[in-house]
């Protein structure tokens, strides 16, 4: 992995007591797509074909970390999928992914979106919410100055690392 810089910018909340027990059943989670905030793209216009591939490989990330290391599980998001598209892109929606999320049967709301400032800088921002109440429990973000699909996938397994999953996630006690 050719990570050429990997820098911590944020974490917003204060640190949270609870240790996860393997006996506990797996918390839900809604993990919504990642998506790109990009200013090159007016209009409307779709995210390039690498960048798209680039935002699903990053959602697979998020999944498969969080329910590895968090012990969540992914809900299907299918039955809201008219809704997701209408409010899209989430990232500034205010809110609405809690609504959804509880909707689906999930106590967590997991968004993401690349924040692209050029094609070799891009800031990644997590964010996890509870669906109840829409209160953001965790968020990490990571600045990388490089594009390839490792960048990407790392950046996501270094958020979950070090900022989501540092501590326990609340509820666990």
């Amino acid at each position: 992995m050719r990570l050429r810089a990997l820098v911590p910018a944020l974490i917003l909340l204060p640190a949270l007591n609870g240790a996860a027990s393997a006996e506990e059943p797996a918390r839900k989670a809604a993990i919504f797509p990642a998506e790109v905030n990009d200013p090159t793209l007016a209009y409307g216009r779709k995210p390039l074909p690498a960048d798209q591939k680039r935002l699903a490989l990053v959602t697979d990330v998020l999944r498969k970390q969080l329910a590895e290391k968090g012990g969540l599980e992914s809900v299907d998001l299918g039955p809201q999928a008219e809704e997701i598209r209408k409010e899209s892109p989430l990232y500034k929606c205010n809110g609405c992914t809690a609504p959804i999320a509880k909707a689906l049967g999930a106590e967590l709301a997991v968004t993401t979106f690349a924040d692209k400032g050029a094609n070799q800088l891009f800031s990644l921002v997590v964010t996890i919410a509870e669906a109840e109440s829409g209160k953001v429990v965790r968020q990490g973000q990571a600045v990388i100055r490089a594009n390839t699909d490792d960048d990407w996938s790392h950046a996501a397994r270094w958020i979950v690392k070090n900022r989501l999953l540092a501590e326990p996630l609340p509820g666990r006690s």
